[in-house]
């Protein structure tokens, strides 16, 4: 029975992370939303709010790690696609552009929060990126010349390129999304084909 408790109280906290993303929109901020509203959407009484998160913000500081968590998983789905013989930046502009269509509101979470004003919001945001970054310079550290040090910095210029298209990305669709793909595409080329010359030739030097 104990079990059955624990997986319907698992289903609950989801509910409630998953109606908090449903009310963030472009006109919406998580600092708008009310535990009122949230539970309704949820289909609890806002008192079972706290058997589920101490406050808004215990909850807020989840969504933040289930955007990020959510960002890498499908970041390292690309990297799988790539293996299988994709292009490496195409494929990853495509899959973090298919990120912000089918989850813009976790997008938007980590971008609004990421200068928000609450510290701990912007420290979470900032480890959510790191981890980002961190993932992205392992894989390039054993997919290039770089070493882990130039592997860092390119993926930390990477990921800077990356979202700041992305919240471009979110305000506009047809030809002027895929001109704002094919320029970061090149951009991402530009960053790696420098990143590699510099390495080589500093290596014959």
């Amino acid at each position: 029975m104990s079990g059955v408790r624990a997986q319907q109280k698992q289903k609950t906290r989801q509910a409630l992370i998953e109606a908090a993303f449903n009310q963030l929109s472009a006109d919406h901020s998580f600092s708008n939303l009310s535990l009122r509203e949230v539970a309704r959407e949820a289909g609890i009484a806002p008192t079972s709010f706290y058997r589920h998160f101490k406050d808004m913000n215990e909850l807020g500081l989840t969504m933040v790690d289930e955007a990020g968590l959510t960002l890498r998983q499908l970041m390292r789905q690309a990297r799988r696609r790539i293996a299988s013989g994709g292009s490496v930046i195409t494929t990853s502009i495509v899959t973090f552009m298919e990120f912000i269509d089918n989850s813009s509101n976790q997008f938007r979470l980590l971008l609004r929060e990421r200068s928000g004003t609450s510290k701990a919001f912007r420290a979470a945001v900032a480890r959510e990126i790191k981890h980002f970054i961190l993932e992205l310079a392992h894989y390039l550290e054993s997919e290039t010349p770089c070493d882990a040090t130039h592997a860092y910095i390119q993926a930390e210029a990477m990921v800077t390129l990356v979202f700041n298209a992305g919240a471009e990305a979110l305000d506009i669709e047809g030809q002027q999304r895929e001109e704002l793909v094919e320029r970061l595409i090149w951009q991402l080329r530009y960053i790696a084909r420098g990143a590699t010359m510099y390495v080589r030739d500093n290596n014959h030097s």
